[in-house]
């Protein structure tokens, strides 16, 4: 599907992140694996290539402009353009807190990683997707759909981000690049350590899925990006794609 593609992603080292780097290799695509450590970044590329795929590793802080122009140049360097710029790096925050609690600071982290990066990237991207008519995808999630009762922060940088995926997609549509959000549903090492502490969650999540079971990051969300960033998917833009299995429905 992404044969002759070459594929960016942040926060590519562990659970969803690694997922999405996986199927992008899996697909044919050169993949640019982005962390905020080299050595984590490299193992994921290393097992992209031991698949047979091709991909690169990267040291990349999204909070940094001049690390997201770095690994551009990675990119480029390695596969000599740059077809989709995926952004996954995430911050939660300080985890659950009503309004009441939250704290000036609690903004910092969730809006440097999770915002900014988008706006940074956007302006150092757009030249390269414009050469080939490329694409850009940002993980969002069910929380900036649906809000949540106890990450408000959260849930309004996402909710951010599928609103900046709307704008950028309009105002990007006239020179033939895409931007499209994806709010998925998958088994990553957060997931599962909240399912440790809360064991009686994991039947309530299956039963709520119409597909009656949890998400793979790689087959499932991997799988749905690829979709986004190919040419099945050239008539699709400003759009949030949900992949829950049917846990939520719009």
């Amino acid at each position: 599907m992404l044969s002759g593609y070459s594929v960016l992603i942040t926060g590519a080292w562990e659970g969803l992140g690694r997922g999405l780097a996986l199927a992008a290799g899996a697909a044919g695509a050169g993949v640019v694996v982005s962390a905020l450590e080299y050595g984590a970044a490299e193992a994921v590329a290393a097992e992209i290539r031991s698949r047979g795929g091709r991909a690169v590793a990267c040291a990349c802080d999204v909070r940094r402009r001049s690390d997201i122009a770095g690994a551009m140049a990675v990119a480029h360097a390695a596969f000599g353009r740059l077809d989709a710029f995926v952004h996954n790096a995430n911050d939660p925050g300080n985890g659950a807190r009503s309004v009441e609690a939250i704290t000036d600071a609690d903004w910092d982290g969730p809006v440097a990683v999770g915002l900014r990066p988008i706006f940074f990237a956007a302006q150092e991207v757009l030249p390269a997707l414009i050469e080939t008519q490329g694409t850009m995808v940002l993980l969002t999630s069910p929380a900036g759909i649906d809000g949540t009762t106890t990450l408000p922060v959260y849930s309004t940088v996402k909710g951010a981000q599928r609103a900046l995926a709307k704008s950028l997609a309009r105002e990007w549509g006239p020179l033939g690049v895409r931007v499209n959000a994806i709010s998925p549903s998958a088994v990553t090492p957060a997931l599962a350590a909240y399912l440790e502490r809360e064991p009686h969650m994991r039947p309530h999540m299956i039963k709520r899925a119409a597909l009656r079971r949890m998400g793979d990051p790689e087959l499932d969300i991997g799988r749905a990006m690829n979709f986004l960033i190919g040419p099945g998917a050239r008539f699709v833009s400003g759009q949030t794609l949900i992949v829950s299995g049917g846990a939520m429905m719009l």
